[in-house]
């Protein structure tokens, strides 16, 4: 079927529709059934329409879509209290996306600094590889040149260090940072988890310097990496956190977490979103934080993680007998991915899964990204490495 005209081409979309999911699973509209390991690049934290979020959405939708911030939401404080209670933070803006949830947290650390009398204190530093979101803003954050193409001047006040390289960062520190903004695993920069300790040197780096640490964990965080926040495994305490497409399960919802009294710079008019915390969105991402804080959850998933590890060191042992693929495994926890070797790229790689039913994403470096729900089964996860299996066996037959 022709892709219609109504449509703004910024996607290079495959020609396939989805006319319902089941679990890990995606049917299209000509029946046939897909292993979903892309999750929406990691939204779907649950599956699709796992019956605790389609209650929540369907109780809610019966009551109340929308007030506006105006008014308490009562739903919007369950979440909050939740999201405190299980974190280093104590403040909570809800928005709607992981973009609006980054500058949103660069909106409070240079905020910070100007309600303390900083007023020059407003450079953020990121890292080679960020990858932030596609505002304007964000597009100064990123490590993408072309993602800026044709849109005008950058957005000033950003800075790249190279990613692990503690003196280059030393280097650009000052008294005009207001916070270091980095991501614990780098999803769209190749899948790519921080060197062993390169976060607490981060930490005490901005705070030695009077800075913030912002932990970017929008596509790591709520619960993929094996804790609850990816930072909870490196004995920190960033000082603002940026979340968004797990913590929906699929619905639009964003948040900027922030310790009491950073977040307390921001008073009434200097940050808002007119859907932001919504009711409907507010009972989803209720209903994933239940999920997740269920006793023993975590725990199970973490035995998960270990199988899914052993299994890309087996693929990789079962490729390198004969013209070897891959070149190595990266990531953490259920955001992981393979560098590819220069024969195959990671859209051609995609595509020849795809054809054999299981869903991945690319991501910079050549790199494939596995991004299963984090329910997956010990079978799907079987499932889902017998096909890359044969994609191997494909790719090296021809």
């Amino acid at each position: 079927m022709a892709f219609s005209s109504s449509i703004m081409t910024t996607y290079g979309r495959i020609d396939i529709a989805f006319t319902h999911g089941e679990g890990s699973y995606l049917i299209s509209e000509d029946g046939n059934r897909y292993l979903d390991y892309a999750s929406g690049i990691a939204v779907n934290a649950f599956g699709h329409c796992h019956p605790k979020l389609v209650k929540a959405l369907k109780d809610q939708a019966s009551k109340l879509w929308h007030t506006s911030n105006l008014y308490r939401i009562p739903e919007q404080e369950t979440v909050a209290e939740k999201l405190v209670a299980n974190s280093c933070a104590e403040r909570v803006f809800f928005c709607n996306s992981g973009a609006e949830a980054t500058e949103g947290a660069v909106k409070v650390a240079r905020r910070y600094a100007w309600a303390n009398g900083e007023k020059d204190r407003t450079e953020i530093i990121c890292a080679t590889g960020a990858f932030h979101g596609r505002t304007l803003a964000m597009l100064a954050a990123n490590d993408r040149p072309l993602f800026r193409e044709g849109f005008g001047p950058s957005a000033q006040g950003f800075t790249h260090v190279n990613w692990g390289d503690i003196e280059n960062l030393k280097k650009n520190m000052g008294k005009h940072v207001a916070a270091i903004l980095v991501e614990p695993v780098q999803g769209e920069g190749g899948a790519r988890k921080a060197p062993e300790g390169y976060l607490k040197l981060l930490q005490d780096i901005a705070s030695e310097n009077g800075s913030l640490l912002i932990s970017d964990e929008v596509q790591i965080g709520m619960g993929r990496s094996g804790t609850l926040f990816a930072y909870q495994q490196e004995n920190i305490q960033p000082d603002i956190i940026a979340l968004a497409k797990g913590l929906g399960g699929g619905f639009p919802v964003g948040a900027v977490l922030a310790k009491a009294e950073v977040g307390d710079a921001m008073t009434p008019g200097t940050h808002g979103s007119t859907f932001g915390g919504n009711p409907l969105a507010m009972r989803s991402a209720n209903a994933v934080l239940e999920l997740l804080l269920e006793e023993g959850f975590l725990n199970q998933l973490k035995e998960m993680i270990v199988y899914f590890d052993y299994k890309m060191d087996e693929l990789i042992k079962i490729d390198n007998q004969k013209s070897p693929l891959l070149i190595k495994k990266k990531g953490s926890g259920m955001l992981r991915g393979f560098e590819l070797s220069e024969n195959i790229t990671a859209a051609d790689f995609g595509n020849i899964a795809r054809n054999k039913g299981l869903l991945l994403v690319g991501a910079a470096e050549n790199t494939i990204r596995l991004l299963p729900p984090l329910n997956t089964s010990k079978e799907e996860i079987n499932n889902a490495f017998y096909v890359l299996n044969e994609v191997l066996l494909e790719i090296k037959k021809n």
